[in-house]
């Protein structure tokens, strides 16, 4: 099923989480998924599941893709939860392409909006009734009301929708299960793994003990068997097949916060590449599919944490350095001198993206960074957004007049910015070379997959390995 709202902030996240963990508590197996190229909600959606949370985006993938991903995602599991993103009818560029409604009709899956009620009665019964029949195509099965005030409340809004749409939960308001906020949204689960545990749990009892459970999941079995088979990492070309390629194995999303829970080392023959990946605190964005196609490509992938490891995987061949956070722990990345030494040392291949790239300058508001990129990063007040079509240039991961589909999703400037990898209407950025792609846009590998195959097919004799 999918999880949708009005808007954003409706309460779309706290209602599909808390679904997760309740389903779970009733030894169900559930796969969860994120509309969109959100990295912090499926966070969330890992720990309520214990399984690796997974996004499904239209634009960065293809509206080919999203049935195929789904499956692979869900392949073993009793029940798929779906959150949507911003609005149901919110698309890329005031379309519905890339909205939730978008993936819900690719994946033919009955849809459960969820509605704030608060400061409203009967209007409610409007609101739904316009969002049930806007599009015929989008199957709106019910109504989980969020932020009730009282019984009679919650009464008067049931028989409102009386003959509108099944109401199938009513959520009290709850400051207790508010999670908490910045700059860019929910703080990561990664950051606050006890107190985001324990949130978790209490959304999971909150939902069973507002919603009807048995009623949501019927209407779960409503969504008919998807045609076609699941995705799965695609091999290079003649490659031989290596162990360890598939799924990731483990309840993560992403780069993870510990070195033995997403690391290949001393599991696969020692000929394989190694691929070091940033995790912890500070780099918790990444698309599980990632590390699923580096394996496929032929790596072992070993995790590391740039806030706690002074030392580089022995034996890296490749570097990637996503998504997260790094002007909120600069002072810790800058801490740790040894690190940044040996990473600006590295002669291997480097994949950066955002985070990543703000590591890989010489400084990060004012604190040392790595260097790899002579320019320097820093906070400003704007927010920059949206949906990018690039045209590269050439790097390790891009060829000159490739295009890419990606996202940008910062607070951060880099200057000078050089000559841009990237450019694309109305902007343009990113630092590359022969072994080095870095930029701020966010790219899903699963519908580039050439680019894990170019940076496993460069780890292989690197400049410099330890």
């Amino acid at each position: 099923m999918v999880v949708a709202a009005p808007a954003s902030g409706s309460g779309k996240t706290t209602v599909a989480t808390g679904l997760m963990a309740a389903l779970r508590s009733r030894g169900l197996r559930i796969s969860p998924h994120k509309v969109g190229p959100d990295y912090i909600d499926p966070g969330y959606h890992t720990l309520a599941s214990g399984r690796p949370g997974r996004n499904l985006d239209p634009w960065l993938v293809g509206e080919e893709r999203i049935a195929p991903l789904f499956l692979h995602g869900s392949r073993g599991a009793d029940l798929a939860v779906v959150e949507g993103v911003m609005g149901l009818f919110d698309g890329r560029g005031g379309t519905d392409f890339a909205s939730t409604a978008h993936v819900a009709r690719l994946l033919d899956a009955p849809v459960v909006l969820v509605v704030d009620a608060a400061r409203q009665s009967r209007s409610v019964a409007a609101l739904v009734h316009g969002f049930t029949t806007f599009d015929p195509r989008v199957r709106v099965g019910g109504v989980i009301l969020n932020r009730v005030g009282s019984d009679r409340h919650e009464e008067m809004c049931r028989a409102a929708l009386a003959g509108v749409a099944p109401v199938l939960g009513a959520l009290r308001r709850d400051d207790a299960v508010e999670t908490p906020s910045r700059h860019l949204g929910l703080v990561p689960a990664a950051e606050r793994a006890a107190e985001a545990a324990s949130a978790v749990a209490r959304l999971g009892g909150l939902v069973a003990g507002s919603c009807d459970l048995d009623a949501l999941v019927r209407l779960a079995a409503t969504a008919p068997p998807l045609p076609g088979p699941a995705w799965t990492p695609p091999e290079p070309a003649g490659a031989p097949e290596t162990a360890g390629s598939g799924t990731m194995g483990s309840g993560t999303t992403g780069p993870v916060a510990g070195r033995a829970a997403g690391s290949d080392a001393g599991r696969a023959p020692r000929s394989r590449p190694i691929v070091a990946v940033a995790g912890g605190a500070a780099f918790t964005f990444g698309y599980a599919e990632h590390v699923e196609l580096l394996r496929a490509a032929g790596a072992e992938v070993a995790v590391f944490d740039p806030l706690r490891d002074e030392r580089l995987p022995e034996g890296t061949g490749a570097l990637v350095i996503g998504g997260g956070f790094p002007e909120v722990h600069a002072a810790g990345l800058a801490a740790n001198e040894a690190l940044r030494r040996e990473v600006a040392a590295f002669g291997g291949p480097i994949a950066a993206e955002c985070a990543g790239l703000l590591y890989l300058c010489e400084e990060l508001d004012g604190r040392r960074m790595c260097g790899r990129i002579r320019a320097r990063a820093r906070m400003t007040p704007r927010l920059t957004l949206g949906y990018r079509e690039a045209v590269a240039g050439p790097s390790l991961l891009t060829r000159p007049g490739e295009r890419y589909r990606g996202h940008e999703f910062h607070r951060t400037a880099v200057d000078p910015p050089g000559e841009p990898l990237f450019r694309w209407e109305g902007g343009a950025g990113g630092y590359g070379d022969a072994l080095l792609t870095a930029s701020y846009l966010h790219l899903h590998w699963a519908g580039v997959p050439e680019a894990a195959q170019r940076l496993v097919s460069s780890s292989r004799s690197p400049s410099v390995l330890r």
